[in-house]
């Protein structure tokens, strides 16, 4: 439920929707040090270690918290992505890969910490189905053993809905408990990019708040990585394949990411809630730094493709990404 303190931030301090306590902090800095980069990425040759991050950010909520189901279907999802989970194929999509999972569920488990820091609380058991629902996301991507036709990326239009068919048959054969499979399938639909929020059937307001945030983990966490704009040419073969209209080449798609950040802007505020404004919160105390660093992260990789939109006509030939599987490399001076 909500908490005495977030019912009254939700009349004096709300922003565009999202219900946020305003602070005053004794030494809040002005500006981001020198050698900001990017939100951080730990586990590209350790995937454990975005586990850790995650347990870490949920125990700044809660004094205990049972980890036993998130790390069972972590090892699972792992196994999954690999290939070596039992009738599925190896994970064959260069963009929707293990790495933008973790980028998920990260992102999921700090914007959680930031609604905490702002008074929502959350039972365990919803949070636990929450980051659960994060590995789950993209699942749909996988191809069955016996499917050889082209790769995952061919159920880009469906995959939310075969996402959400490999959950119950996991929670299934794992022995889940029935009630779990239609909260997280609400929670897997606010990922959809053209989906309406309140046509989503959630069973509290406290669901709705977890399906915002990993609808807009699902976004953060992607834009806001140093190869966001190297993965695009994968991203762009995907949408080839998958029947995703709109683009000519993987250079269009480059050159459409302002357009696509506005458009996730305005989504965030429209149909998410306004959730995005508790990651500031969880970096304002979880490393004192009172800034949203997936936001600033995004608005440099926006730079760089505007940049390069700027020199395209004397210097084209040198942006122009490989449409194999080379990915493409970005310069800026940024």
């Amino acid at each position: 439920m909500l908490s005495l303190t977030a019912q009254k931030a939700i009349g004096s301090s709300q922003e565009k929707g999202a219900i946020r306590v305003d602070h005053k902090l004794t030494g809040p800095l002005d500006r981001l040090p020198d050698t900001f980069t990017y939100p951080g990425r730990l586990y590209r040759d350790n995937p454990e270690d975005v586990l850790s991050e995650v347990k870490k950010t949920i125990l700044l909520i809660f004094s205990q918290f049972d980890f036993h189901q998130l790390e069972r279907v972590f090892g699972d999802i792992l196994r999954l992505f690999d290939g070596t989970y039992p009738g599925y194929r190896r994970c064959n999509t260069l963009y929707h890969d293990l790495d933008h999972t973790l980028d998920c569920l990260h992102a999921t488990a700090r914007l959680i910490h930031g609604a905490a820091v702002n008074g929502l609380r959350f039972e365990p058991g919803d949070v636990n189905l929450g980051l659960i629902s994060a590995l789950m996301h993209d699942t749909g991507y996988i191809q069955t053993q016996e499917d050889y036709t082209g790769t995952g990326a061919k159920y880009t239009l469906g995959h939310v809905q075969r996402s959400i068919d490999f959950m119950a048959k996991y929670f299934q054969d794992h022995r889940f408990p029935p009630e779990y499979l239609p909260v997280c399938s609400a929670f897997l639909r606010c990922t959809g990019l053209d989906v309406k929020i309140t046509e989503i059937k959630f069973q509290s307001r406290e669901h709705e708040i977890l399906g915002k945030i990993l609808g807009t983990a699902d976004l953060v966490g992607q834009m806001a990585q140093e190869n966001y704009l190297e993965k695009l040419a994968f991203l762009y073969n995907e949408f080839k394949e998958g029947g995703v209209p709109g683009y000519i080449d993987a250079l269009d798609l480059l050159k459409k990411t302002p357009g696509f950040w506005d458009m996730v802007q305005e989504r965030m505020a429209v149909e998410l809630g306004r959730v995005d404004l508790y990651l500031r919160d969880h970096f304002r105390v979880s490393r004192g730094i009172d800034h949203d660093l997936y936001r600033k992260a995004i608005e440099r990789n926006v730079e760089h493709v505007i940049f390069i939109k700027n020199n395209l006509e004397a210097n084209g030939a040198r942006y122009r990404g490989e449409e194999d599987q080379g990915g493409m490399t970005v310069r800026s001076p940024v």
